[in-house]
Order: C-alpha cells, then structure tokens, then sequence
C-alpha cells in the first residue's frame, strides 16, 4: 500500500457524515466522530489567502479549524504553523498482506466477527471513549464491514472494526480492557479481522495509530506490518 491508498481508505473505512468542497479545500462534517472526519484537507492549489474561507466553512459547521497534513503538503503546514496552528496527534500507517495476519488464526473462541455491533461491543467501547457519534461513523460505511468481539479467559476482552475499500482493509476501534491487556487478546481480534477481510477479498490490511503510543506500535511492527505513511493534524 501507499501513502495515498491508506489516505483513500481511510476515507472510505471511516467517513465524515458530509464531504464539501470549498474552492480548494475539502470540508468534513464530522458530528463528533474525531479527527479524521472533521478535518480539512487542500483538495487542489491553494494559497494563504484561501485560508480563511476554510477556517469559516468549518466555524459553520461549529467545528474547530482543524487540518489535516499529508505527505508532500509541507508548505501547506509552514503556513498553518505561522498562522499559530499546532501540531497534534501524529499518525503512522501500517499495513501489510493480508495473508501475512491469516496464516496464523487465533483460537475460534478468541474473537468473533459480527454485524451490527452486540451490546457488549457498544459498551466495551463507550468504556474506551468510543460513543454512539464514532459508531455512527462505522454504521455510515457503504461497503463490507463488521466489528469484532475479543474474548480472554472466558470473559469479553476487546473490540474492533474492520471495513473494506476494493482491495484494502483498515481496522479501526481496537480496544482491549485494561485488566485484561498483554494477554493476547488485540493480537487475536487483529488476526481475526485479517481472516474476515480475506474472505471478504481483501488482498491488503492496515491500521493508522498515533505515533505516541509505543506499545500498540511494537505489536503491529511483531506481527509483520510495516510502516506505509504518516500524517498529522494542525489545529489553532
């Protein structure tokens, strides 16, 4: 995978509820649903003086000026940097054949893929700050889908979402509960996710995560997925 396939999965896996396009930018509506739907993005040229149309197509939406940074928009950020917009949360794309996650399935009670998402998935999410408004965004994905519970020791351990862009699987949503981390069980729903999405004809599985969190990094790197990209956001 690219850079530019893990931006287009990215939108297609986990869309904003509204895409406009504002003379050179591209404006999401995200209604509470993060980052990654609620930024904008420079669709085509821009200039400094297109900014604060951005800024006001944004405002309007009652969303903060959020931008998204890609690969290859470095004046892009110069600009926004001097306009006292901030760095935050940088990402790091992973993504690898999807056969290199399903040679090894996890145990058949380790994880189970679903759709709709059980109660108990909603709750192990709501428990990780995963509320109805980034549900929504799951439910809002047009193509194959389906969310993963994770179980460890005979109890739910963990949930997750997998959806498909042609080729391309992303997971999204992976959360394990705290008393029942580095046994096993993100390890097992990633697996398992990876089986769903081949069968569904998947020939490719990535992830994005922050770049600060070390410990999910060195899991995905353990299981033979490699790095395919970054970005990060500026917000003022």
């Amino acid at each position: 995978m690219t850079p530019e396939d893990i931006y287009a999965t990215v939108e297609a896996t986990w869309p904003a509820a509204r895409l406009d396009r504002s003379g050179p930018w591209t404006i999401r509506e995200g209604r509470g649903g993060g980052k990654r739907v609620s930024a904008a993005t420079a669709a085509q040229s821009w200039t400094e003086a297109d900014l604060p149309a951005a800024e006001a197509a944004m405002a309007a939406l009652g969303q903060e000026p959020l931008f998204m940074i890609r690969a290859g928009e470095e004046a892009l950020d110069a600009a926004l940097a001097a306009r006292s917009y901030r760095i935050v949360d940088p990402v790091t794309a992973y993504a690898c054949p999807v056969g290199r996650l399903s040679a090894e399935p996890p145990a058949q009670m380790a994880a189970f893929p679903h759709w709709p998402p059980l109660g108990i998935v909603r709750d192990l999410w709501a428990e990780s700050g995963i509320g109805p408004e980034r549900v929504a965004v799951m439910e809002r994905v047009m193509g194959p889908k389906c969310c993963l519970l994770g179980r460890q020791n005979d109890r739910p351990s963990g949930a997750a979402f997998v959806a498909l862009a042609g080729p391309f699987a992303m997971l999204h949503a992976l959360e394990v509960t705290p008393a029942l981390r580095r046994l096993g069980s993100a390890q097992a729903m990633i697996r398992r996710g990876a089986c769903w999405a081949e069968a569904a004809g998947a020939e490719w599985f990535s992830l994005v995560v922050t770049t600060a969190n070390a410990p999910a990094r060195a899991l995905y790197a353990s299981l033979g997925m490699e790095e395919v990209g970054h970005y990060h956001y500026r917000l003022k």
